[in-house]
């Protein structure tokens, strides 16, 4: 029996996507559930699965071709196996083969093993049964295969040699290499993410009155907070570990209950403001930045929020994350201070109008009490849109929250 395998139904805000992988060849045979191509839009990606035991017939839409919503990309035909290909689905097989790897490698790690002509199939999984993660495809081959695209074998080898090490992993089609001079380039098309990356951070620009203000916080109470009782509140929480993103997230809230104004957005004339607070939790990922969110992150206890975010964080690595939980929000973390940042000012998130970032923690010396000492400290900064935040709302706000983390008493007895 033939079957339509169509792109799954794309949400209002998302109009179209491109497929960015095919893991099955026309012919090839298939399990139901099992993933067959991945689709790549402007927030996520979306996996296609097969729908019953059988093999695709016929693929519509290769690698990099746009599609809609529900818009038919291949054929599939149920039952154990299908008949190979035939001689118009062959260029698309041909096209799809280098995507086709094992069913237990996740979106990142297929990508990471494209890049560096890994079979996955080869590659020992350490993830969940057996899962092969881009992790394990890196220890695997650490380096990608620079190829020497050289007129001359004799220009090609110094081309390859000296390619540097850290320029950044692409499909080795898009290398060009310079005989001449034996500098290498690679090119590519952005991803539909770090497009429209590019495209909020440049509308943020343009249509915001973006203002940063800064301060500093001494993270010793909050260091021997955790020191004290991170190994009892992993043990009670199921091995959940206490960080610092968590109390940052409480004092988030607590500070906006006290200014609704910076937990507000900006609706064209109008102001709304949120009757909850819903923290972005800005997190790294091969793809770029996503932004997933702590839905009523008030309601939330530090276990609930650590554990949310190391769930998204693996989410966000094995390219899992779906619409739901990187739309809305009320209000932006970003810690620039895992990567050494020691000082920033984090970009508006539309239609956002405030976003908190933190930084490095780092020993100075500051004075307390008239004596000068030794102290972990870290500069926070708040980027906050003038157009509804005013200057004085947007330190006093800042300064909550560096109240909170130097006393952390005062998020319990709201203070």
């Amino acid at each position: 029996m033939s079957i339509d395998i169509k792109a799954p139904q794309f949400p209002e805000s998302v109009a179209e996507g491109s497929v960015a992988s095919w893991h099955k060849r026309p012919g090839e045979a298939c399990r139901r559930d099992e993933v067959i191509a991945d689709i790549e839009t402007d927030k996520v990606v979306l996996e296609v699965v097969a729908p019953a035991d059988g093999a695709i017939a016929e693929i519509l839409k290769d690698t990099g071709a746009t599609v809609l919503s529900q818009e038919v990309i291949a054929r599939f035909v149920a039952g154990a196996t299908a008949a190979a290909p035939d001689s118009a689905a062959a260029p698309a097989a041909e096209a799809a083969a280098p995507a086709a790897e094992a069913g237990v490698a996740g979106p990142a790690a297929r990508l990471a093993a494209a890049e560096r002509g890994v079979d996955p199939a080869q590659v020992k999984g350490s993830g969940k049964g057996g899962r092969v993660t881009r992790e394990d495809v890196l220890a695997h081959a650490p380096q990608a295969p620079v190829p020497a695209a050289a007129s001359t074998p004799s220009a090609a080898a110094p081309a390859a040699a000296r390619a540097p090490a850290d320029l950044p992993s692409t499909p080795a089609a898009a290398l060009v290499a310079r005989s001449e001079q034996g500098r290498v380039e690679r090119r590519v098309p952005m991803t539909r993410l770090r497009a429209r990356v590019a495209e909020r951070l440049l509308d943020a620009s343009r249509n915001t009155a973006m203002l940063t203000t800064f301060n500093e916080v001494d993270m010793q109470p909050v260091m021997d907070l955790r020191a004290k009782y991170k190994d009892l509140f992993e043990k009670r929480h199921n091995g959940t570990r206490l960080g610092f993103m968590g109390i940052f997230v409480r004092a988030s809230v607590e500070a906006l209950k006290r200014f609704p104004v910076v937990n507000a957005s900006i609706d064209g004339n109008d102001v709304v403001y949120h009757g909850y607070q819903d923290i972005g939790v800005a997190v790294s990922s091969d793809r770029g930045l996503v932004v997933p969110v702590l839905r009523d992150a008030d309601a939330m206890s530090f276990a609930d929020i650590e554990a949310k975010i190391r769930e998204y964080g693996l989410k966000a690595r094995d390219g899992k994350l779906a619409i739901e939980d990187i739309t809305g929000g009320t209000f932006t973390i970003t810690n620039g201070g895992v990567f050494g940042s020691l000082l920033s000012t984090p970009i508006l998130n539309p239609p956002q109008t405030a976003i908190l970032g933190m930084h490095k923690i780092q020993d100075r010396a500051v004075v307390v009490n008239g004596q000068v000492v030794v102290r972990p400290m870290m500069y926070l900064a708040l980027s906050y849109d003038h157009r509804l935040i005013d200057g004085k709302d947007a330190v006093q706000f800042l300064v909550a929250i560096k109240d909170m983390i130097e006393d952390p008493a005062r998020i319990l007895l709201d203070l």
